[in-house]
C-alpha cells in the first residue's frame, strides 16, 4: 500500500467547506467560533509559504437568515436573490476571518462557462494567481445570483476540484460532515473507513452509493466525482471532518479521513483543462484493443469504438470506457454524435465513403484525449 501523504508536503491547498459547516441552521446565522478555528488553520499554512484557497458555499443559506425567508423550498429568483444578500455577508465574514490574521481575502465569483470556455477559464486563472503571487487568500463561490439549473456547476465539490485542477493546486480538502469515504454506509452498522484510494475504480464509486441512496444523498457521490476530476489532473484530494475545530490541523495531526492518491505522471496546462470537464456530453465504450492501443500513446480510432452514447457535437468533450464500463479517460471528439455513430466500429478507409467528406480519422486525437494514470 501506498504510505498515506502529508498535509506539510503540499505548496498549493484547495480547501472546500459546505454550507451546513459555516451555517447554524437552527440558529440562522453563522457559526463564528468554527469560522475563526478555520481561519487560525488556513493562517499557519500561509505563514508557512503555503497558497491557500477556499472554495465556500453558504450564500444563499446565510441570505435566508438574513431576510428572514421561510423554511420552505425557495423559487429560483427567491435562492438568487437569497445568494446576492448572503454573499455580502459571506464575503464579510472571510474577511474578517482572515484580516485577523494579518491576511487578506479576495473573492472570486464563477460561472460554469469560467472553466468550460478555454478562455475564459485562461482569465479566471490569470486573477487567481495574481492574488497568490500577491499572497491574498482567494475565497470562491459559484455566481448563485445568475447561475440557473442549465448553467451552474451543482455543487461546490465539483466547483472545488475545477478550482483545484486550473490552479495548478497539488491537494484538495473536502471539508465535510462525515470523516471520508466508508465500504458501506454507516448507518448499516460494521462500516469501515477507507483511508487511502490508490485509484478511483467502480468499486470505489459503488461505496458512494447509488443516485438514490441515503449516503449518495448526503454528497459522496459528488466528492467521488471531485476526486475523479482532481486526480486525473494531478491534484491530490483528502475527504476530512469539518465537524471539529481546527479541521485542517487535525487532518495533519492524522485525524481520521480518506487520501485520494494521483497518478506520477503531469499533464499539460490543456489536459488538465480536458480532464477537469464538469460536463461530458456523452461517451464512447472501446473495446480491449483499443484500451491498450490509448495506453501505449495512440489516438482513438473509429475502429474501436462500440457503442456511442449521448447528443455531443464536433470539440465536446465525451466519457471514453472500457467494456467493462469503467471510465477509461475523457477527450475531446472530432465528430458529433450522428456521425460517430454512424463511422463507429469501421475502418479508417471508409471513414471517408460512409460521412462522404475527407476530415480527421481519428474519433479522439491522443492530443486531445487524457487518460485516468496520466
Amino acid at each position: 500500500m501506498s504510505k498515506i501523504p502529508a498535509l506539510a508536503a503540499f505548496r498549493r491547498i484547495v480547501v472546500k467547506v459546505g454550507s451546513s459547516l459555516l451555517v447554524d441552521q437552527s440558529a440562522g446565522g453563522l457559526k463564528h467560533e468554527w469560522l475563526a478555528s478555520l481561519a487560525a488553520d488556513i493562517a499557519s499554512l500561509h505563514k508557512d509559504k503555503r497558497d491557500v484557497l477556499v472554495v465556500s458555499s453558504g450564500a444563499i443559506a446565510l441570505g435566508r437568515a438574513v431576510l428572514k425567508l421561510p423554511g420552505r423550498a425557495l423559487k429560483l429568483e427567491e435562492a438568487q436573490a437569497a445568494a446576492a444578500v448572503g454573499q455580502i455577508a459571506l464575503a464579510r465574514a472571510w474577511s474578517e476571518s482572515l484580516s485577523a490574521h494579518g491576511i487578506t481575502a479576495g473573492q472570486v465569483l464563477l460561472t460554469l462557462g469560467d472553466t468550460e470556455e478555454r478562455r475564459r477559464y485562461l482569465n479566471a486563472r490569470e486573477t487567481i494567481d495574481k492574488l497568490l503571487e500577491w499572497r491574498n487568500v482567494p475565497v470562491i463561490n459559484e455566481n448563485d445570483t445568475v447561475a440557473t439549473s442549465e448553467i451552474r456547476y451543482g455543487d461546490n465539490d465539483r466547483l472545488a476540484a475545477r478550482v483545484a485542477t486550473m490552479t495548478s493546486a497539488d491537494l484538495l480538502v473536502l471539508l465535510s460532515d462525515v470523516d471520508g469515504l466508508y465500504d458501506r454506509p454507516p448507518a448499516q452498522g460494521g462500516a469501515k473507513l477507507v483511508p487511502l484510494v490508490q485509484r478511483i475504480t467502480p468499486e470505489i464509486e459503488a461505496m458512494a452509493g447509488t443516485s438514490d441512496s441515503e449516503l449518495a444523498r448526503g454528497g459522496m457521490l459528488t466528492k467521488i466525482e471531485a476526486g475523479k476530476i482532481a486526480t486525473t489532473a494531478g491534484t491530490h484530494m483528502v475527504i476530512a471532518s469539518g465537524q471539529i475545530s481546527n479541521p485542517l490541523q487535525a487532518v495533519a495531526k492524522g485525524a481520521p479521513c480518506t487520501w485520494f492518491l494521483t497518478p506520477a505522471n503531469p499533464v499539460t496546462a490543456r489536459k488538465k483543462w480536458i480532464a477537469g470537464s464538469l460536463e461530458p456530453r456523452g461517451a464512447l465504450m472501446i473495446d480491449a484493443g483499443a484500451v491498450r492501443a490509448l495506453r501505449s500513446g495512440k489516438s482513438l480510432l473509429p475502429a474501436g469504438v462500440i457503442k456511442v452514447e449521448g447528443g455531443f457535437g464536433r470539440g465536446d468533450a465525451v466519457v471514453v470506457r472500457g467494456p467493462d464500463g469503467a471510465e477509461i479517460g475523457r477527450g475531446l471528439i472530432a465528430f458529433d454524435a450522428e456521425e460517430a455513430e454512424k463511422i463507429r466500429g469501421q475502418s479508417s478507409a471508409e471513414v471517408m465513403l460512409i460521412l462522404g467528406y475527407s476530415g480527421r480519422t481519428e474519433m479522439i486525437h491522443r492530443d486531445d484525449l487524457v487518460l485516468g494514470g496520466e
